[in-house]
């Protein structure tokens, strides 16, 4: 069989088909794959349904109602957002931290959408239990319309569904081979719909696809490991999985859909309640509301059966699962929209109220965190392998190089691929609060300006403190200019009018050199240029004139560095 099929992680804005996975990765397992896997994928599939809406295993009868209240869902997208909302920034070793950091920022926020990326990698997590993403490079092509694309290293969070890991069997961290599988079809130039199987299995030796089992491609791993990285949501001891957030949310989240379904039963009963006819024939009985029935007998009775269920326990009975559910996730139930006293909104109530989310989110945390400083390692690995200029320094992309820094990457250098995760705060900050706690702290010589920044959530602290810098300097010479040039002007006026403007005594006149209430003016700085310093104090000499004049003073004749 001949299929021009272009794999999904290597040219990936280049393929000629249309490609559409199912959203649970439904595959073809075989017998070793389902015995070994069976079980995860089951789980996988039963959360997947829960998370979007399909709650009920059977559809009743036409015209009854059927309620789904997705909590699951909900509580999934808050954790998730509470997580990873504000984001995550990179810090490395000094060594590097004028290349390395830049480089990260490039391949997060240019060639991937980096938020995009941590909502999807978070999701699967929250969702399975398990994401797994994989580091691949799309080299620069030419599109048809004759646009030039770059290269890129792309971030591809996959499917938990369709990934088969196999791990050493005295290191559960450690990869010896992953397969990559699920169904795709495509629609072929007759309009036919075919359905195939693509297999990917990746050691650290050999990268090799596979179409229905048909071998299409076998090639080197450049890389010389696999570039997957499998990150547990929250650890589970003596499994490689991991545990979802929503486990212990299924059962009660079907229960709540269960009971409210049987009160909403109750409440559609009564509302159009049964007629009882005692002593008479209803026949030809029209219940309206401007309708007069003739009972034909003193005997007969008509009335309707009363509700004699009391809704206020099974209301109550509701909101306790509910509540169960915030408490099993650990979300608060305001946070769902349920309405809390205004006055009780301080820091220190809704650090109490968020505790337990915040406690999960700490849960989460470090194993997050190395699967990103693993993704890491493979993002510079795959970029210094097939963009090799950017193992050296540049002055245009790359930070602020300080004395001692090389001016390249060693590439064999371990150092190199450390990283360190910084997560920002996930609840509000008084900004107002934290800066006059760290002003305190920046006087009693107990934190440094780039300290302050790092505190205040900036993620470049070292270009954001030069940037500070070379504001506050730019002012003073500013304010040096403009002193200048006052000088000038007051000498101007003594000159020919004999009246000093210092210190604001306009009309006095001058008393000459004896007189100890002015102040002589400054001779012309470009006049007297001799008496200038050397060195550094030259240079700043040269600013300010360029800044009051508009003009560089002329460089001087130096005989001594003359040679004859």
């Amino acid at each position: 069989m001949t299929l021009a099929f272009y794999p999904p992680t290597y040219q990936a804005l280049g393929s000629q088909l249309t490609v559409s996975i199912s959203p649970l990765g439904l595959v073809e397992l075989s017998d070793e794959e389902f015995e070994v896997h069976g079980p995860r994928l089951a789980r996988y599939a039963r959360n997947w349904a829960f998370y979007l809406g399909f709650h009920w295993v059977h559809r009743r009868e036409f015209g009854e109602s059927q309620l789904t209240f997705n909590y699951v869902q909900a509580l999934a997208d808050y954790i998730n957002h509470f997580t990873f909302g504000k984001g995550v920034y990179f810090k490395c070793p000094k060594k590097y931290s004028h290349i390395v950091p830049a480089l990260l920022s490039r391949v997060w926020e240019v060639d991937n959408n980096k938020a995009l990326v941590l909502k999807e990698i978070g999701q699967q997590g929250s969702v399975t239990g398990d994401a797994f993403v994989k580091v691949a490079y799309d080299p620069p092509y030419q599109d048809p319309a004759g646009n030039w694309h770059p290269g890129r290293v792309r971030i591809l969070p996959l499917a938990s569904s369709q990934c088969f890991p196999e791990w050493h069997p005295h290191d559960g961290e450690r990869l010896v081979r992953f397969k990559l599988k699920y169904r795709f079809w495509t629609t072929t130039l007759e309009g036919t719909r075919q359905v195939f199987t693509y297999t990917e299995i990746l050691t650290d030796e050999k990268i090799e696809e596979y179409i229905n089992d048909e071998l299409i491609d076998s090639r080197p791993n450049p890389l010389g490991m696999i570039p997957i990285v499998h990150i547990p949501n929250i650890k589970i001891s003596g499994s490689p999985w991991g545990l979802s957030d929503i486990e212990n949310v299924l059962p009660i989240n079907r229960e709540y859909n269960e009971k409210a379904t049987e009160i909403s039963d109750i409440i559609n009963y009564h509302s159009a309640p049964v007629t009882v006819v005692t002593g008479a024939k209803p026949d030809n009985l029209i219940r309206s509301p401007r309708q007069i029935w003739a009972i034909p007998s003193t005997e007969a009775k008509v009335y309707n059966l009363e509700n004699a269920v009391d809704l206020g326990y099974p209301l109550e009975f509701l909101d306790r699962l509910k509540r169960a559910m915030h408490e099993m996730t650990g979300v608060p139930e305001t946070a769902l929209g349920q309405i809390q006293p205004i006055s009780n909104t301080s820091g220190v109530a809704l650090a109490i109220q968020y505790g337990p989310l915040v406690a999960r989110r700490e849960m989460k945390i470090p194993t997050y965190s190395a699967g990103i400083q693993k993704i890491n390692e493979l993002i510079l690995r795959t970029l210094w392998h097939f963009e090799p200029e950017t193992l050296k320094y540049d002055p245009e992309t790359s930070g602020i190089i300080e004395e001692g820094q090389p001016l390249e990457v060693d590439p064999v250098d371990p150092v190199a691929y450390q990283t360190e995760c910084h997560w920002p705060p996930p609840l509000p900050v008084d900004k107002l609060v934290k800066l006059n706690e760290l002003q305190m702290k920046m006087d009693l010589g107990l934190e440094s300006r780039r300290g302050a920044l790092e505190e205040l959530g900036n993620e470049f602290p070292d270009e954001k403190a030069n940037e500070i810098f070379e504001e506050r300097r730019k002012d003073v010479l500013e304010n040096g200019a403009l002193e200048m040039l006052n000088a000038l002007i007051d000498r101007a006026i003594v000159q020919s009018t004999g009246i000093s403007m210092q210190n604001g005594n306009a009309g006095e006149p001058s008393s000459g050199t004896n007189s100890g209430s002015t102040v002589p003016a400054p001779e012309n700085p470009v006049a007297n240029q001799a008496t200038v310093a050397s060195g550094i104090e030259r240079e700043i000499y040269t600013e300010l004139v360029t800044q009051a004049f508009g003009y560089k003073q002329p460089s001087r004749r130096n005989p001594d560095n003359e040679t004859a």
